[in-house]
């Protein structure tokens, strides 16, 4: 691998800002795999802002654009582009994204632009409760030309933007997240003084994410209630968002207050998911679900709904962990008693190389012209 002088080529990584999220915490392993390789990085937030703030790697320049919202920071990141003029930028999430390509075009600078489509913006747009998202598709469809590469996280997310967004194929490339790394097998072995995962207690059965519709906890929370008719157990779902008081309902509903956790955002979910009897993805839709890939890793049993798009792959069809239909409370529900009930060890999950940072990283230069290369999709048009 060979890479260009690294005083020469700044990469720019633009994003909203660092609050918890899947997105989030790729730009930010990817920000230490650019700084593993020798590389000047500026992570360019609208607002610096979240709690991954403290997870950004020494020597990464944090450029607070002060704006409250991705398009407001324009001006700013015109500006940010005219004076640093760095030899490429990354962006990621879909109005960061058009944000980004506006940038580009006002600044006049040359810089390579790869954009990253994290989710399957069809369902996204589908499920959106504003006018800014139900127009997403259309904006997208327009805009997205003008980068240099188009990264999708998964082939679901490809071919939604193939089929549905009405992009050329040959734009695409698709690249895994970058979420395996040293840190996340350090952080799950600190610790874990809750008292549900003490010897002697039930299994804990785990979920994580944002509490919104895309995850579809409710069913979730259903199908945990069909399983404790069957055996104990207990549900923590990790995560924070505005969704919390209708689950919070709905675990009182179903009198479940004592057996389901809703503990909110944890700076280190994997030492509970090393400690989980068994990680559930409950989702209506994903990009590519980082926790089943984390899940995986640290050697927990997982079951999944087959939604659009990730697990599928992640899962390669169901050889990693069973697959089920999205929505389906009942299938979800026998799919986690069946894992419950089997003792044997999951065992090392082979492919899982496609999600190491390091290699991740090195996909990404490669596409934002920093490494030397072959393939023809990521050489500059």
């Amino acid at each position: 691998m060979e890479i260009k002088n690294p005083k020469k080529n700044l990469v720019a990584l633009f994003l909203p800002s660092l609050r918890g999220g899947g997105a989030e915490r790729v730009m930010v392993n990817l920000a230490r795999g650019f700084r593993e390789q020798g590389l000047s990085v500026d992570l360019v937030l609208a607002k610096a802002e979240g709690p991954y703030l403290a997870d950004v790697p020494e020597g990464v320049r944090i450029i607070d654009l002060g704006a409250r919202r991705a398009l407001y920071a324009l001006p700013k990141l015109v500006r940010y582009l005219r004076q640093e003029k760095p030899k490429a930028m990354l962006s990621t999430l879909t109005h960061a994204n058009i944000v980004a390509i506006w940038a580009r075009i006002m600044s006049r600078v040359p810089v390579r632009l790869v954009i990253r489509e994290a989710n399957t913006l069809s369902l996204s747009a589908q499920n959106a409760k504003d006018l800014r998202g139900k127009m997403m598709p259309m904006l997208v469809s327009f805009f997205y030309r003008y980068a240099d590469i188009v990264v999708a996280n998964s082939l679901g997310v490809a071919n939604d933007l193939v089929t549905r967004i009405r992009l050329p194929r040959e734009r695409i490339k698709v690249i895994y997240n970058p979420v395996i790394t040293p840190e996340i097998f350090a952080k799950a072995e600190e610790p874990l003084h809750h008292p549900w995962f003490q010897l002697g207690e039930p299994p804990v059965i785990l979920g994580v994410g944002r509490l919104t519709k895309q995850k579809d906890f409710p069913t979730l929370i259903r199908a945990f209630a069909l399983v404790r008719r069957e055996r104990q157990a207990r549900l923590m779902i990790l995560g924070e968002g505005e969704a919390r008081p209708q689950l919070e309902a709905l675990v009182r509903q179903l009198g479940l207050e004592h057996d389901v956790a809703l503990p909110g955002f944890v700076e280190n979910p994997y030492k509970y998911m090393k400690r989980a009897a068994l990680f559930v993805l409950s989702s209506n839709w994903e990009g590519l679900p980082n926790a089943l890939v984390e899940a995986l890793a640290l050697g927990t049993r997982v079951v999944s709904t087959d939604c659009p798009s990730g697990p599928s792959e992640i899962l390669e069809n169901g050889r990693w962990g069973p697959l089920v239909p999205v929505g389906d409370a009942k299938a979800l529900a026998e799919a986690m008693l069946a894992a419950l009930e089997t003792d044997a060890p999951l065992g090392p999950v082979q492919s899982l190389e496609r999600f190491e940072s390091s290699k991740v990283a090195e996909q990404y230069l490669r596409c934002l012209g920093l490494i030397n290369w072959e393939d023809e999709e990521c050489k500059k048009r």
